[in-house]
């Protein structure tokens, strides 16, 4: 008789995983089709007793899809399940009611969205009743399991608003600030949230400029204050009005970050960098060409018509204008090669990443400037 060709390490290993799938043990392995979309496991009646009741422990969430608390519980019950993930110990799940109405009278769910705490080995939940917070959430799993798990949700530039200090940040009058106001299960809200944060960062190294959100769904006053009756809202408290402007443009990072830059007088990139025109103020420019084209004798005067200039604005402009004055006098005393030489060292630097964030921009700016006085 033939014999059989031997299998490889890796070709067992696979095997064995998919033997596991096809006789049931998802309290081990979670195999395909356990989870949606989300590193919570969907129980359904076939697999409900595979799982609770074995040698996890197990927090279930029952809901029905029309819920609406069980909408706003969704993304933070998804953060919940992606912080066990990796926690062998520890299962977290979700029953949908509206489709399986038996398993969940089984338990006596009588509302939604129910969360239950079923330790290792039993069927006979606790029920919980804090907070639902990711933190709340994690630290009761923690506590119940003996576990040491955390949420990875990483760190946001985007400013979260409420009541208590929403009239401080979006009415500041010396800051322009965009808000979201959003709601928790909203999907248009869950598509924009990943942009939304590239958006707050390509703008984290201006004070003047705020990326800011609000729950509306939780803070409902302030949603109607301003009008509120649509998820995302996007709305604009500039510097020149804090009536909240509408925003309707596209919501591409594109869009977004060009309609800031438009509105607050910014000049930033998608990555968070300068644009080349950042900077420049177009009558400095002037007298810089004209002054790089005069003779020796004509460029004290120039000088002079440049901080005559630099002291009439305001604002940004005014602080731009202080970096082309002291550029103007640096080329009188170190000559007319001095704006070439001081923007290739300014480019070495720049290249070299080794400067923070906010001496990145100042050297950017005076790059920019820079160019004036090179051409």
């Amino acid at each position: 008789m033939a014999r059989g060709r031997r299998f490889s390490a890796a070709e067992v290993s696979v095997i064995a995983v998919a033997i596991v799938c096809l006789v049931g043990f998802p309290s081990v392995v979670r195999c395909a089709g356990d989870v949606e979309g989300s590193d919570v496991l969907v129980l359904t009646p076939e697999t409900f007793d595979e799982v609770v009741g074995k040698d996890q422990y197990v927090f279930v969430k029952f809901y029905a899809p029309w819920c609406g608390h069980c909408k706003r519980l969704a993304p933070d019950w998804d953060v919940l399940g992606t912080a066990f993930k990796k926690v062998g110990s520890v299962a977290i799940a979700k029953v949908d009611c509206d489709a399986h109405k038996d398993l969940c009278s089984r338990f006596s769910i009588s509302g939604y969205p129910t969360l239950k705490f079923f330790p290792k080995g039993s069927l006979s939940p606790r029920d919980y009743q804090s907070g639902r917070t990711p933190d709340d959430l994690i630290e009761f799993v923690n506590r119940e399991a003996g576990t040491h798990a955390r949420t990875s949700t990483p760190p946001s530039n985007v400013v979260v608003l409420t009541p208590s200090n929403f009239d401080a940040i979006a009415l500041d009058p010396s800051k322009n600030v965009l808000v979201e106001f959003y709601a928790p299960w909203c999907g248009h809200c869950k598509s924009l949230a990943p942009i939304y944060d590239r958006v707050a960062d390509a703008f984290s190294a201006e004070d003047g400029v705020v990326i800011a959100k609000v729950d509306a769904d939780a803070h409902k006053d302030l949603g109607s204050k301003y009008g509120v009756s649509g998820f995302p809202t996007l709305k604009w408290f500039g510097t020149e009005s804090k009536h909240g402007e509408d925003y309707e443009g596209g919501r591409s990072l594109e869009d977004l970050v060009t309609f800031v830059n438009g509105k607050a007088g910014t000049h930033r990139n998608v990555h968070g960098g300068l644009t080349g025109d950042a900077g420049r103020v177009p009558e400095l420019d002037e007298i810089a060409k004209e002054f790089m084209s005069a003779d020796e004798s004509a460029k004290e005067g120039l000088l002079k018509k440049a901080e005559e200039s630099a002291g009439k604005l305001t604002g940004a402009a005014a602080a731009h204008a202080e970096i082309y004055v002291k550029v103007f006098k640096s080329v009188l005393k170190k000559g007319a090669d001095y704006a070439v030489k001081e923007g290739e060292r300014i480019s070495r630097i720049l290249k070299s990443n080794a400067v923070a964030k906010a001496k990145e921009t100042q050297l950017t700016l005076k790059k920019n400037i820079l160019t004036s006085f090179a051409t």
